[in-house]
């Protein structure tokens, strides 16, 4: 199945601020044959972004962050505060690698020496249109800390470092409970001795 197999009925802008939300009515075809009967969807409209697991092959660190997000909170999260992998929306004029390496300053005050495009997901596409082109990105993870991100655009983010392992096992209890974040520490767990090997 591709784009042909859809037919757009109408549709329309609900809110353009932040995010944008349109009201689609379309229908599709059917596995079995034929055609759905016409569907409503409203579905949050985001621009692409990029996500970088920020690594240290050396001293096997990774750097993560953690900051406030109005999402968690809205669904009654006693604790609203996420520890993620640094991520961020790719603007106009940059591309992915570029944002990769803007965002990771902003968020860590780490530099990128070496940048990977590991792979490109969808992480809710029932009701979000957001596509996610993830990196690993080496840094030094020596002397990471402190409070980072951009003022003007209401950033407060933590930064810390801590093990492979640890990261894991962070993922295994919950506290780290993001898709990006989740499927960025996995893939690191799986691919840190290729990684090793290649990067010191």
């Amino acid at each position: 199945m591709n784009r042909d197999n859809v037919e757009l009925e109408s549709s329309e802008i609900l809110h353009d601020g932040f995010f944008r939300m349109d009201h689609f009515h379309l229908r599709h075809r059917l596995f079995a044959g034929g055609w759905s009967p016409s569907l409503s969807r409203e579905i949050m409209l985001r621009d692409p972004v990029a996500a970088v697991i920020p690594y240290d092959p050396s001293n096997d660190q990774v750097v993560l962050i953690e900051q406030f997000r109005g999402g968690m909170y809205a669904a009654g999260d006693k604790t609203p505060w996420s520890i993620e992998i640094v991520a961020g929306i790719i603007e106009k004029g940059e591309n992915a690698t570029e944002m990769a390496r803007r965002e990771t300053f902003e968020e860590t005050g780490c530099t990128v020496d070496r940048l990977e495009q590991i792979m490109e997901f969808y992480p809710s596409p029932g009701g979000c249109s957001e596509h996610v082109t993830v990196f690993c990105g080496m840094v030094s993870a020596v002397g990471v800390g402190g409070v980072h991100g951009v003022a003007s655009e209401g950033e407060d983010i933590r930064v810390f470092s801590t093990s492979t392992e640890e990261a894991m096992a962070l993922v295994r209890s919950g506290a780290i409970n993001n898709s990006i974040g989740v499927i960025g520490i996995q893939w690191l767990a799986m691919n840190r001795d290729d990684l090793r090997d290649r990067w010191t």
